[in-house]
């Protein structure tokens, strides 16, 4: 079937105007991912090092910082060290947080901020 002149003028698509920008969107956005990924992999090695601590029955202040150390080595993070844990107890249990900002650059003078938290307290 042919499409007549009426059917040809009411199909619409995608100019190459609006191809362009949206490719240009999309390597924003990949660069940017790109960019926050291995600050946002650090952020879960901490958290799983703070887990892996937890769960092994740690008794004092001291021997959490050393363990997360050890952990920090063996994961290869820097932006936390044991020395900037929140170490509380609470009852029996130990509750350990941290918290740490991140700049990550972006192009010329702009960065993006971002601040990491975490706790191994149960909310």
């Amino acid at each position: 079937m042919i499409p007549t002149l009426a059917a040809a003028r009411r199909q619409r698509g995608l100019s190459l105007l609006g191809l362009l920008f949206f490719g240009v969107i999309a390597v924003m956005l990949v660069v940017l991912g790109m960019r926050v990924m291995p600050s946002a992999l650090e952020y879960f090695a901490i958290k799983r090092a703070l887990a892996t601590i937890a769960s092994s029955g740690a008794s004092s202040p001291v021997e959490v910082q050393r363990a997360f150390d050890r952990q920090a080595a063996i994961d290869d993070f820097n932006s936390v060290s044991g020395r900037d844990l929140l170490i509380e107890r609470d009852g029996q249990q130990l509750n350990i947080s941290f918290s740490y900002e991140k700049r990550v650059p972006l192009f010329g003078p702009a960065t993006l901020l971002i601040q990491y938290e975490g706790s191994t307290a149960s909310k």
